[in-house]
């Protein structure tokens, strides 16, 4: 069978049967998981086909000519990037099936709940308790830089069941309601002065057994593979000139009259590097069509961080009035985390936040030495300890 034939014709299928300009955004996406074309590398009945990963492109590709609207992922980019796969690797099939379409259709926006405020750079450290209460979990916790926990409807947990063992063996990952009375979600305003960022206090929160993702204690596996996806999402870009570096592009095109031999040549240097890294992790995407990815897209994600701080200050020394240019300074809590269409001030501001979140570029360099080059680890301490006697 020709696969990419009878793609084009299942999607030109669609099209005929649920015209989008006709459907709510999330009616046409509802239609196109059941037709298998969200994810055409997921199974049948789950958003997918049991197809290749590199056919997605395919359909992205038709649905966009036609105008179709695709999932939100300024909105929901923990969801689609790092909860769905998670949940493909290691949910039930009853898990895949409550969660996958709403989170794909964006009805249901996803959060993440890692980081703690003693434990973001070491995840292995967190320190919120899940305590089994019958056929449920009670979790009680601080975390920390929750992206987009205001707008979400659920969350990624990593919680400890087992003080008794080392660290990264007493984790256990769960799903949470973000309804949930015993949720507080507090701002956490930026530099930018905006607050897509959170706190988030658990007090008493009720996780049905139900929930849990993978196996008591296998916490750890899981996050693993959750926080590879999300190095993939953030540091991975899959066209030519996406990004900041795109911007600062188009500009030099458009105004010539910021235009001089010394920024050309830095021009031309960043686009090089933008593009390496673009190359690269075209590779990396390709891993995933025979697993999930390693720990190459620290690699990356630490690449992404760097350029987008680099590039940013390049487009401020190209017009250094732009960076006085500014929409808002007042607390904003926005559904969406683009920044790429904002003006060039908010843009540099906001880069800063690129080499801490999703793991710092410390910690980035740290996985690619061990686990990628395969240098001595450092020392740690507290290596086969059980937590509860680990000096905090």
């Amino acid at each position: 069978m020709d696969n990419a034939r009878d793609l084009r014709e299942r999607v030109d299928d669609l099209l005929f049967q649920h015209d989008p300009g006709r459907l709510s955004t999330e009616e046409f996406l509802g239609a196109r998981f059941d037709a298998g074309l969200a994810w055409v590398h997921f199974p049948e009945g789950l958003g997918g086909l049991g197809l290749p990963r590199e056919l997605n492109a395919i359909v992205e590709e038709r649905l966009a000519e036609a105008g179709a609207p695709a999932p939100d992922a300024s909105r929901n980019g923990i969801g689609l990037g790092m909860a769905a796969p998670t949940l493909l690797a290691f949910g039930t099939e009853e898990q895949q099936r409550r969660y996958l379409r709403p989170l794909f259709t964006c009805e249901e926006i996803w959060c993440q709940l890692f980081s703690e405020p003693g434990a973001g750079s070491d995840l292995a450290a967190v320190a919120t308790r899940a305590v089994p209460d019958g056929d449920t979990w009670v979790v009680d916790g601080q975390k920390v830089w929750t992206s987009g926990a205001h707008n979400a409807q659920r969350a990624i947990l990593v919680a400890r069941t087992d003080v008794h063992v080392p660290k990264h063996a007493g984790l256990s990952y769960f799903v949470v309601d973000m309804s949930d009375p015993g949720l507080d979600v507090r701002p956490l305003r930026q530099i930018t002065g905006e607050a897509e960022f959170n706190e988030v206090f658990l007090s008493g929160v009720r996780v049905p057994d139900a929930d849990r993702i993978g196996a008591v204690g296998e916490g750890w596996k899981v996050a693993t593979t959750t926080l590879n996806n999300e190095r993939v999402a953030i540091g991975a870009g899959a066209d030519r000139e996406a990004g900041q570096i795109g911007l600062v592009a188009r500009r030099w095109r458009e105004e010539p009259e910021l235009r001089t031999a010394a920024a050309h040549e830095e021009l031309l240097h960043w686009w090089v590097e933008s593009e390496v890294t673009r190359i690269a992790g075209e590779r990396v995407r390709q891993q995933l069509a025979a697993g999930q990815p390693g720990p190459e897209s620290s690699a990356m994600k630490l690449a992404f961080a760097q350029q987008a701080q680099a590039i940013t200050g390049f487009a401020l020394e190209l017009d250094p009035d732009a960076g006085l240019l500014y929409d808002d300074w007042t607390m904003v809590r926005s559904a969406s985390a683009s920044f790429l269409g904002r003006e060039p001030g908010f843009r540099y501001l906001r880069a800063k936040g690129n080499s801490i979140e999703g793991g710092t570029s410390e910690i980035m360099r740290n996985v690619i030495a061990e686990r990628v080059l395969g240098l001595p680890a450092e020392q740690r301490p507290d290596k086969g300890v059980p937590f509860n006697e680990v000096p905090r």
